[in-house]
């Protein structure tokens, strides 16, 4: 029997068992012996190719994913400002970019830490973009250094500007320190590099609550939370959220669909 006879029969076999008493619906098409065969039938086809619940249960992922993704977007839309023209919040590339990334982080999370070489590989291929770095150290409370190499980033970027922050922001990931590893002397060290000699003192604690609030204001869970969009004429189809690492080629086509906004 073919897939699509079986699917008429389980629509049909859905829509006989469906219908109630009331006076107004039509009356049912098989009887009660009826639809126990095609029930039958139907579970005896899926059960001799389970590949059809793995086609339908794609599908349904698919749609699910559609839908947060929308929300996601919609989200977006609301904060835009907040997002691409806080004063706070370091960013690196052209002010009149087309496209900005955005990604929320901690630097004691192993994902962003993975994601720290694919970023940094984007970067390089494309300068024309806007990238905008949201401080979010959702560990501060398990790992100090988390917070404090938040404060200390914060700090590099007002007092040295955006290529200090990126030296200072890739050379903490380079350490590869994260889950409880990172340290006061890779925070100083890498702080060093990027030109602040001694350890700034500055209190940047109301940006990074800020940020916590913008955070959650999105939907974000965690880090990284990694955001694609344009920086004028946004749409739900034109943004993308990734609440998750992705590599520079899932990066790249988000960036390309941002892109082509209008």
């Amino acid at each position: 029997m073919k897939v699509n006879t079986i699917a008429a029969l389980i629509v049909t076999t859905y829509i006989g068992f469906g219908f109630t008493a009331h006076a107004s619906d039509p009356q049912p098409v098989f009887s009660p012996e009826q639809e126990a065969r095609i029930g039958e039938i139907a579970a005896n086809y899926l059960v001799a190719h389970p590949e059809i619940l793995v086609t339908v249960s794609q599908k349904l992922q698919a749609q699910q994913q559609e839908r947060k993704q929308k929300m996601f977007a919609l989200s977006v839309m609301d904060n835009q400002t907040t997002l691409l023209q806080d004063p706070d919040t370091p960013a690196f590339g052209p002010e009149k970019a087309k496209v900005a990334v955005i990604e929320f982080f901690d630097y004691q999370c192993v994902f962003c830490n993975r994601f720290a070489p694919e970023l940094e590989k984007v970067m390089k291929a494309q300068p024309d973009v806007r990238y905008v770095f949201k401080e979010w150290p959702i560990f501060g409370s398990r790992w100090p250094e988390s917070l404090q190499a938040a404060q200390q980033g914060l700090s590099v970027w007002k007092q040295k500007g955006a290529q200090a922050y990126v030296t200072y922001h890739n050379a903490l990931y380079a350490t590869g320190h994260n889950e409880g590893a990172l340290t006061e002397s890779d925070i100083r060290a890498a702080a060093s590099k990027a030109g602040l000699a001694t350890p700034a003192q500055d209190d940047n604690t109301a940006s990074l609550e800020k940020n916590s609030s913008l955070a959650e204001s999105l939907g974000l869970t965690g880090t990284p939370g990694i955001i694609v969009m344009p920086v004028s004429g946004a749409t739900p189809d034109t943004i993308t959220v990734f609440p998750e690492a992705v590599t520079a080629d899932r990066l790249q086509a988000a960036m390309r669909k941002a892109a082509a906004a209008k």
